[in-house]
């Protein structure tokens, strides 16, 4: 694996130092400033690639900013890191791995050979066998235990095994194939499985158990509680013939699905060069082949392959992931602002920001360097948001009038994904509208001519002017899309995915392990057994307490905080 240049920690390099005296200047400059004083900042600070526009100019940047921030990445030694990357280096470098989710999709300049294996030939041959898949179950030659054909798919998965595929589902609803309707379910609340099957015929029904080690808690209970469903409307069944002809297994670990009872034929692998996270372009991305069609799902990938080659070989000043890698540094450990906004003005991304959410915190909310040193600085920000208008009446009033700065990102698209007419113009205008809000605000005058304008007297303008007031100055970048395609969506979420890996090398951190999910899930598997034998032995006092209390709500127990029924008659006959 590539070593850095230096071991020393970046934030000690001049180039920090020198970033650090800029944003302190920079934030107190206004962004409508910068605007009056570059005629041409909008074109300045945008990017057109094939599939959409990223314009930029929306933020705390000038040239000298921009200069350092390049040079900032060049002294994280970014470029020789992306080259080790799609070389296929182990840059994952605590668990020992390379990270591949590029192959899977054609993104690579040239094959890999990892433990002994082409990797391209590798996903080749899985999409072939997902093409054979699919098409049998679209033609209705894919059959229950008793024959008959499957109309619903449910995909039992968490994390990136169902929030990959969902996302894209969602997006991607113009361009459903097939009358099979395919469902998640990705939490262990039984809720969901029940509400889920609740409209479901099980005979006619397939699990798709998608999970990377074949042992995710949650993902394997909800199989198991899938099996009984079969077993009880279908008493007659063994639980082998239900295994065999009602569940497919998407896994790195296939010799788990075939213990678990799925044929060798419909166990479809990924590999553990690729994360969970990324891993929606593999056979995890099984559901949208089956949701959508998978020329679809090709078009996808084929998208994806095409911002890895605009990643790969783009210089950092022209190359988008970068740029929106570098603000979000610039914003998060420079300026001080923890979190960012995804708000897309498009129904079908509405499960953008928790795909987002994920493949971000997940990778970069950490707090030790490469070198295995806590950090000084922020790392990555808390992504949060919601499809823009629901979210213009939700929390927009903080993004506006709060003393807090949210950097956000507009996405958004030119061709509507419907034929209603007047609609789209109205979604665009209200995106354009609220970037240019937050940026510009209004100032006390402009309220005050406002007000006056209305008739309002003096003593109410001046009463009313500091409610209306907006400081403005709040920045933004605005991703235009063409359209909203499997291609574009491909490399959409690809850009990210870069951003991503980028952001993490000039922090210089690790983005593909996720150790602190790792702690909860061991604690998880430790404290199961313990609701059922109330041996809290070591554990803290809160825990304690907590355990206890729904041992003795669960077993109908009176709490000392609960009165009890005799008590509560005892009251009533006093009162009356």
């Amino acid at each position: 694996m590539h070593e850095p240049q230096s071991h020393a920690a970046i934030s000690q390099s001049a180039i920090w130092r020198q970033l650090q005296e800029q944003a302190g200047e920079i934030k107190k400059r206004h962004l409508s400033e910068l605007f009056a004083e570059n005629a041409g900042r909008a074109q300045r600070f945008s990017l057109e690639l094939p599939e959409f526009l990223l314009d930029y100019s929306k933020n705390h940047l000038d040239e000298a900013a921009l200069v350092n921030l390049l040079r900032l990445a060049k002294e994280a030694d970014l470029e020789q890191w992306r080259a080790d990357f799609f070389a296929g280096k182990p840059i994952n470098a605590t668990e020992g791995r390379p990270v591949l989710h590029p192959a899977l999709r054609g993104g690579l300049a040239q094959d890999l050979v990892v433990g002994g294996e082409s990797v391209t030939e590798l996903a080749e041959a899985e999409l072939e066998r997902l093409k054979k898949f699919v098409v049998l179950l679209h033609n209705g030659d894919l059959t229950s235990y008793t024959g008959k054909r499957i109309t619903d798919v449910v995909n039992l998965g968490v994390g990136g095994s169902h929030l990959g595929p969902q996302t894209a589902i969602e997006a991607l609803r113009a361009h459903r194939k097939g009358d099979v309707a395919v469902h998640f379910v990705s939490n262990v609340d039984g809720a969901q499985l029940t509400d889920v099957l609740a409209g479901l015929d099980a005979e006619s029904t397939l699990f798709i158990v998608s999970s990377k080690t074949f042992t995710t808690s949650e993902t394997m209970t909800n199989a198991r509680s899938a099996l009984k469903w079969l077993q009880r409307v279908a008493p007659e069944a063994s639980f082998e013939s239900l295994r065999q002809a009602h569940f497919v297994a998407v896994t790195s670990s296939p010799d788990k699905a075939l213990q678990f009872g799925v044929l060798p034929e419909r166990t479809f692998r990924f590999w553990d060069w690729v994360g969970g996270r990324f891993s929606l372009w593999s056979a995890i991305g099984l559901p949208i082949a089956i949701a959508c069609g998978f020329e679809t799902f090709r078009a996808l990938l084929d998208g994806a392959a095409s911002m890895d080659r605009h990643f790969r070989e783009a210089p950092l000043e022209e190359n988008a992931p970068v740029i929106m890698a570098l603000l979000s540094v610039w914003y998060c450990t420079f300026m001080g602002y923890p979190a960012h906004a995804v708000l897309p003005y498009e129904q079908a991304l509405h499960m953008l920001p928790a795909y987002l959410q994920q493949a971000d915190m997940e990778s970069n909310g950490k707090s030790t360097t490469r070198a295995g040193d806590e950090v000084d600085y922020a790392t990555g920000p808390l992504i949060w948001g919601q499809t823009g208008i629901n979210g213009q009446h939700a929390f927009y009033q903080y993004l506006h009038q709060s003393p807090e700065v949210v950097p956000a990102d507009f996405i958004g698209s030119v061709a509507p994904g419907h034929d209603l007419e007047g609609h789209h113009e109205i979604l665009l205008a209200n995106m354009f509208a609220q970037s240019q809000a937050l940026m510009n605000g209004v100032d006390a005058e402009s309220v005050e001519r406002e007000l006056a304008a209305k008739g309002l007297s003096a003593d109410e303008i001046k009463r009313l002017a500091p409610f209306k007031v907006h400081r403005g100055g709040k920045p933004s970048n605005t991703i235009l899309l063409k359209e909203l395609s499997p291609h574009s969506l491909g490399a959409l979420i690809a850009l990210y995915e870069h951003k991503i890996f980028a952001q993490g090398v000039i922090l210089q951190i690790y983005s593909f392990d996720q150790w602190g999910v790792e702690l909860g899930k061991g604690l998880a598997n430790k404290l199961e057994p313990k609701l059922a034998s109330g041996d809290l032995a070591g554990e803290d006092g809160s825990t304690v307490q907590l355990i206890e209390y729904y041992r003795r709500v669960k077993t109908g127990a009176v709490t000392p905080a609960e009165p009890s029924a005799v008590e509560m008659a005892e009251s009533a006959g006093e009162q009356a």
